[in-house]
Formats: structure tokens, C-alpha cells, sequence
């Protein structure tokens, strides 16, 4: 097994010299607008139609894929084929949720009703009562935020996931803000020509609603997580939740489901259903309705346009076989991470869901398509991916203000997709904007938005048998 910053870096390498080291890759949907810019990676959609239609198989069924939207670059070409899918939810202890001894103190104190929290001033409520007011459950320590920030590559998918966006930093705008998306990179009106990422350029990765998203995720770690959160990296904080001490976690991505509902583990109940549940996540004080609801990994086979052919095609025969029909199914009941709306509908799923938390019910909803990977705005991923944990961890430690940090980073961007526009790539690279005064740009009507004044409103949660009901009612939210 390859770590995924080293899958990222030896494809930035193979990308460079042109020659790749591997006959087929899984790489994540976030690098369709680098492989759609570079013209280095093989379209499936005209090799299917041509070279490769003598090895594609007639039964693959690619409208049965709920992820190829997010393969498919600006030019309506399928770059990349789905094998496994995992969104980023909220989750908490159901079970804690509903002790009336718990819901009592909790409306006592903060006047409305301990719920699935739909603000984060809710979700920083429910984990202040947790750590500092409940504090031990059956003699062991309760904690109201789990998180992790150890200065590493993963720090970096803390951000880069969606975090911005879910505070409500990009534009209104499916699947990712327009013009300004989820990076804070702000493209041309055809979503081609990236123009910036600071606000001097139009973009909002320094933005107010960008500074307080780091600020947030901070703060909550440093108060409400366990101590050693802070030292953890994406892998060893994974598993935490499903220890039993976790009341809740706004950034939880689906993958950790089967290993959260292991027989005998302390948040499973003695009949195999969870004790947990996952929702959808909160949204920060700049979200507006419409906006990018939160972020989803579609893990896909990626394939080098001059590669040896018949290498090329071994590989993409592989790539089918694993995502056939009758494979993806066993895959699925076994990671969790369905690619296929034929799974997603069967009767082994409608079995499993009341063991899974929620986790059906997402995908059989239109949610799933509305919780989306980085897109197209972002002209390098593996460039621009690797600024990001460096930055955020100069804040962690504290050797740069959270503002600090984020004007640092957005001009580090400026600079790579500056190098970008110089060298030039086959198709829409960066042109940036002319550096001009932040408050020509920052607006109450789009991003980058101005600074509120008041960032924390009043918690609002919300029954969570209603936000099933409204899943199991077609409906996102």
C-alpha cells in the first residue's frame, strides 16, 4: 500500500517527465481539473469509442456510476472511472444525544434543545457542555470534538476538503462556488481561467469567512478535543471516535464506517446496531443556501495518454473487473465506499443500513451527489495541495496568526499558479487578476464577503429522525 501523498507525489513526477511509472492508477476525482489542464491523462470517453472499445466491456454500464460527474472535465470528456466513494458527514453519539438527563442540562444552559447541531455556534455549544460540563461518561472522559493536527501531508485534506466551504468562504454554487470555489481560487465566468486565490485578486483564501475557519478549527481542538488530537495525523485520529470517548466530530468522513461497527466496540450496541449516527454536517456563519454542502472523495482509475498501449490496456481490463457489477457489490458491503447505484439500491444494503448509521440513507438521497470533491478551479492539485498543511500547521503551533497563515498561503498560490501562467499548459491555464485593494473586493453579495459582525448566531439544532425522514424523502437536506 502506498500512502495517498505519495501516490500524489509520483504522479506529479510521472506527470513532469511524461512517462508514467505505473500501467494504472487510483487517484482521487480532486485532480480533474490538473489532468483535463496538462492534456496528460487519457480521456476514457474517446478511448472507450475507439483504441480501447475492443477491451471495454459491453456490460460496464457507466450511467450505473454515481460519481462520474465528478470525472468529467469542462469539455464533457470522462477522465477518470470511480472505484470507491466516501463523503465528509458530521457524527455523534446518538445514544448520549438522547439521555433526558443530558437533554435537560443542556436546554437548561444554552435555552434550545441538544440535537444534530445545524450551525457551528450549535456544534461549538454541544462541545463545550460535552467537555467541560458532562466530562465523564461511565467514569471515563467525554470530549465534544475530536480532530487532529499534526504538521503533515493530511493536515493539508483537513482544509482542502471542504472546510472552507462548509464555513461558507466559496460562492454560491454546485458543485463547488462560482466564480470563487471551496480553495478560494476564483476562475473566469466559464469556469476555465483561474485568476487568483487572495483577495487582492478577487479570490478568498485570506478572506474574513477563510481566517475563521482556521480559527474555529483551532480553537475547538485546543478546547474540547483530547490533548493528544493535536500531535495525531489524519490515520491515527481516524479510529478515536469508535473508542467510545467521542460526543461528536464535525469532520468525519464516511471511510471510518466499517471500522465503526466492529462487534464488541464501545460505540456499538449488543445487537450490532450503532450507537452513533451520521448527519449532515453544520454549516458556519458565512454559508448561504445553495452553496457547496461538503466534501466527497471519489477515489478513481486514472490512465497516462502515451503510456504502452497494451500496458494501457491490461490495465483498464483490470480497472473494470474491479468495478464490475459482480465485484462492486462485495466491495461494497465490505469498505462501505459504494461507486454503483444498482448496490446502493439492493436488498444486502437495505439489510445492513439499520447497522450503518445513516450511511444508506445518504447515498440512496440526493445528497450524494451534492456533497462534492475539489473541482475545476484548482489548475494543480499536487502544486497547490502541498501549501496548504504547511501553513496551517505555522498556525497551529502558533508561529503565525491564523490571518498571518491564510495571507501567506494565498500568496504562495498567487505564486505557483503565477509559474503556471508563465510556463503555460495545453488547455485553460491561470491568468491572474491584477493585485488591487482587498476592499475593492470584499462584498455582502458574493465572495469574497466582507467580514460579519456578528460570528457567532444564535445554535440551531434539529431532531435527527427529521433529517432522516428528509433523506429517505429525496431531499439533501
Amino acid at each position: 500500500m502506498i500512502q495517498e501523498g505519495d501516490v500524489v507525489e509520483k504522479l506529479q513526477t510521472s506527470m513532469q517527465s511524461g512517462k508514467s511509472i505505473y500501467d494504472g492508477w487510483i487517484t482521487d476525482s480532486d485532480l480533474i481539473g490538473t489532468h483535463y489542464r496538462y492534456g496528460k491523462i487519457m480521456n476514457l470517453t474517446d478511448y472507450m469509442a475507439g483504441k480501447g472499445k475492443v477491451y471495454t466491456n459491453p456490460g460496464l454500464d457507466l450511467k450505473d456510476f454515481i460519481g462520474t460527474s465528478f470525472t468529467t472535465a469542462p469539455d464533457g470528456k470522462l477522465y477518470q472511472l470511480p472505484d470507491q466513494q466516501f463523503a465528509n458527514l458530521y457524527w455523534f453519539r446518538a445514544d448520549l444525544f438522547a439521555r433526558a438527563d443530558l437533554k435537560k442540562k443542556f436546554k437548561a444552559k444554552y435555552g434550545y434543545d441538544l440535537g444534530v447541531p445545524q450551525n457551528w455556534s450549535a456544534y461549538e455549544d454541544i462541545a463545550e457542555f460535552f467537555t467541560d460540563d458532562v466530562k465523564e461518561i461511565d467514569g471515563k472522559p467525554i470530549y465534544g470534538h475530536m480532530d487532529y493536527g499534526k504538521k503533515d501531508p493530511s493536515l493539508g485534506w483537513r482544509f482542502t476538503d471542504a472546510w472552507l466551504s462548509m464555513a461558507g468562504t466559496a460562492d454560491i454554487g454546485i458543485p463547488n462556488g462560482h466564480p470563487v470555489d471551496e480553495w478560494g481560487i476564483r476562475a473566469t465566468a466559464d469556469g476555465c481561467t483561474p485568476v487568483g486565490a487572495s483577495v487582492e485578486r478577487g479570490g478568498a483564501t485570506n478572506s474574513p469567512a477563510a481566517v475563521y475557519a482556521l480559527t474555529k478549527y483551532i480553537d475547538w481542538m485546543k478546547k474540547y478535543a483530547p490533548k493528544e488530537a493535536i500531535g495525531m495525523t489524519f490515520g491515527e485520529a481516524g479510529p478515536v471516535p469508535a473508542q467510545g470517548q467521542i460526543a461528536q466530530q464535525i469532520f468525519w468522513y464516511t471511510a471510518f464506517t466499517a471500522g465503526m461497527i466492529k462487534p464488541g466496540l464501545p460505540v456499538v450496541n449488543e445487537d450490532g446496531t450503532p450507537k452513533w449516527r451520521m448527519a449532515p454536517g453544520p454549516n458556519g456563519p458565512y454559508w448561504k443556501e445553495g452553496m457547496q454542502n461538503g466534501y466527497q472523495d471519489v477515489g478513481s482509475w486514472t490512465f497516462f495518454k502515451d503510456h504502452d498501449a497494451n500496458r494501457t490496456a491490461a490495465a483498464w481490463l483490470y480497472a473494470q473487473f474491479v468495478t464490475a457489477k459482480t465485484v462492486s457489490l462485495k466491495k461494497t458491503l465490505v469498505g462501505l465506499t459504494p461507486i454503483r447505484e444498482s448496490d446502493i439500491q439492493s436488498e444486502a444494503m437495505t439489510k445492513m443500513a439499520p447497522k450503518l448509521g445513516g450511511l444508506v440513507e445518504f447515498y440512496r438521497s440526493p445528497a450524494r451527489v451534492a456533497w462534492t470533491p475539489t473541482g475545476t478551479n484548482v489548475p494543480d492539485y499536487p502544486k497547490l495541495a502541498q501549501l496548504w498543511w504547511k501553513n496551517v500547521a505555522q498556525a497551529v503551533t502558533g508561529e503565525k496568526t491564523p490571518q498571518g497563515a491564510m495571507d501567506n498561503l494565498a500568496g504562495e498560490m498567487d505564486k505557483v499558479m503565477a509559474r503556471l501562467e508563465r510556463s503555460g499548459m495545453a488547455v485553460c491555464p491561470p491568468k491572474l487578476n491584477k493585485k488591487s485593494s482587498a476592499a475593492k473586493w470584499l462584498s455582502n453579495d458574493h465572495a469574497p464577503w466582507a467580514k460579519l459582525a456578528n460570528e457567532k448566531p444564535q445554535g440551531k439544532t434539529i431532531a435527527y429522525q427529521t433529517l432522516l425522514d428528509a433523506w429517505k424523502a429525496g431531499k439533501v437536506r
